[in-house]
């Protein structure tokens, strides 16, 4: 019994000692990452690939207005060549397009993806449905957005889809090198620049942004 006695001694302080380091000297464990978010359309529904739809601004009245494919002023391009905005979502719709990712079979935020208007075209035309950045326009002081790219291109095609904060999406623009001249409007900490709106002509037409980003929203065709 004496002997029982002793040895309940001796363990007490490995029990405490044991208590004391587990509660104060927890491992931490690299937390996984999380895992990237589907685009949704208007319907709530996954953006597809294979799929076409309009995109739609957020706004109503004036401030509505679908993105469409039209002439761009005082070009010499043999198709239309200019990506707009109408002025108003009473009137007519957008031109449909297709999102095309750059890896992989979905359509997830923050990924970089091709934009292609998805209407028929004769081969001519066929690179001028294919959305990328101008060069830096003088008079706007900023970029606009035209169509001649090629899917797949590294410099001046590659576009993002990110969740807007106010409603919506955002659409970026985000070369994969930025060289200064390329993108003055890119951020340094990713690369990409804000897609929004200048008038051009009583038009509106879409160009790289330091603010006020266009909030827009995906509908099914």
């Amino acid at each position: 019994m004496k002997c029982l006695f002793l040895l309940c001694l001796c363990l007490v302080p490995i029990v405490v000692f044991s208590s004391t380091f587990t509660s104060q000297n927890l491992i931490d464990l690299p937390s996984e990452s999380p895992l990237p978010k589907p685009v949704l359309d208007t319907n709530g529904k996954e953006l597809n690939p294979n799929s076409s739809y309009r995109i739609i601004s957020i706004g109503r009245g004036a401030l509505g207005g679908d993105v469409y494919l039209g002439k761009s002023p005082n070009s010499d391009a043999p198709c239309p060549d200019g990506v707009f905005r109408y002025n108003s979502d009473v009137g007519p719709s957008g031109t449909p397009v297709r999102f095309i990712p750059l890896s992989g079979a979905n359509i997830f935020e923050d990924q970089l993806l091709n934009i292609q208007f998805n209407i028929p075209t004769v081969r001519l035309c066929v690179s001028y449905t294919i959305w990328k950045v101008g060069n830096l326009n003088a008079y706007f002081r900023t970029m606009l957005l035209e169509t001649g790219g090629t899917i797949g291109q590294a410099d001046s095609t590659y576009f993002k889809i990110v969740k807007s904060s106010i409603r919506g999406y955002n659409l970026l623009y985000c070369p994969i090198t930025r060289p200064p001249i390329v993108c003055p409007f890119c951020r340094d900490d990713d690369f990409c620049a804000n897609v929004g709106v200048v008038i051009q002509k009583g038009r509106r037409r879409l160009a790289l942004v330091n603010e006020n980003p266009l909030d827009v929203n995906f509908q099914e065709v």
